[in-house]
């Protein structure tokens, strides 16, 4: 892994020990407006931010609006995420029920615990790992005290037949060492089922800086079919298959419009939406990936 950009863990982290081409110049929409730059690591492809504020990051997540840590129904986008959700929760079953004959499963990054619900009615036998304060009450109410705890894997010696993360490995700092951490926590014939945004789609390539998806700072990593690929088979691991998160491109496009000021971008959102999926179909470019993972033998 000498390749992949070194994990930091100094507030400021200056480019220094990072290793690649400057790719994007961005800024924090959502909270702060504190400017970052994107840069891509040679031999991997996976773009990633910088500064990386990891002793600081908490603060860009201390919002009412932060989505993921919330139960809100109030906004356009808040409605529109909830939906979308209710919707992904059976799609998600359904490629579990696919890929694995194993009940024991691990979300790591499990936010309000929507999805361990929604495991456990269904006889999967469920652990999550949330390392914000409040979602992590939120989910301890939905499934148990028990049954959600902090992101301290490495202080857990159980092993899981299938570990999810849902749009948290772009947010790990020490990407490295968690993907070692979870590879080795798998039973024999284990998964990992992954899902990111991809900044190869076509809604990325049209909102350019603006893209929602890019999400600076929370957003650490930034993936596409082929790092994921390159990433991966650095720990021996290979990607059994892929499926579109087909709604995220309506979100994130909605989100999109929003940055760059267009309080009328509902219209050109869900244009823009269609057209990603549709693009897609030929490329494989989809605005969000799921990626089914496995240890080589």
């Amino acid at each position: 892994m000498e390749n992949v950009p070194r994990e930091t863990s100094q507030e400021n982290p200056s480019k220094e020990g990072f290793s690649g081409i400057k790719k994007l110049d961005l800024k924090d929409y959502f909270l702060t407006g504190e400017k970052f730059e994107i840069y891509e690591d040679s031999e991997t492809e996976v773009l990633y931010t910088l500064p990386q504020p990891i002793e600081n990051l908490g603060k860009y997540y201390e919002s009412k609006n932060y989505i993921s840590h919330t139960d809100g129904k109030k906004s356009i986008f808040e409605r529109f995420y909830q939906m979308a959700k209710s919707i992904n929760l059976n799609n998600k079953l359904e490629l579990i029920n696919k890929v694995s004959n194993g009940k024991k499963i691990l979300d790591y990054g499990c936010g309000v615990g929507d999805f361990l619900e929604h495991l456990q009615k269904n006889g999967y036998n469920v652990l999550g790992m949330e390392p914000n304060d409040s979602a992590r009450r939120i989910a301890q109410s939905k499934v148990g005290i028990e049954k959600v705890r902090s992101t301290e894997i490495e202080q857990n010696q159980e092993k899981f037949d299938v570990i999810t993360l849902w749009h948290v490995l772009e947010h790990i700092p020490n990407l490295n060492e968690i993907i070692n951490q979870l590879k080795n926590h798998l039973t024999e014939n284990g998964r990992l089922i992954i899902a990111v945004p991809n900044h190869k789609s076509y809604d990325a390539e049209y909102y350019g800086k603006y893209w929602a998806a890019y999400d600076v700072p929370r957003h650490l990593w930034h993936f596409s079919v082929t790092s994921m690929s390159k990433l991966f088979n650095n720990f021996g691991m290979k990607i059994e298959s892929t499926h579109p998160m087909k709604l995220d491109s309506f979100y994130v496009s909605l989100l999109s419009e929003k940055y760059k000021g267009n309080k009328l971008g509902f219209i050109n959102a869900i244009r823009v939406g269609l057209k990603s999926n549709s693009k897609a179909k030929k490329t494989g470019e989809y605005s969000s990936m799921i990626y089914v993972i496995k240890a080589e033998k």
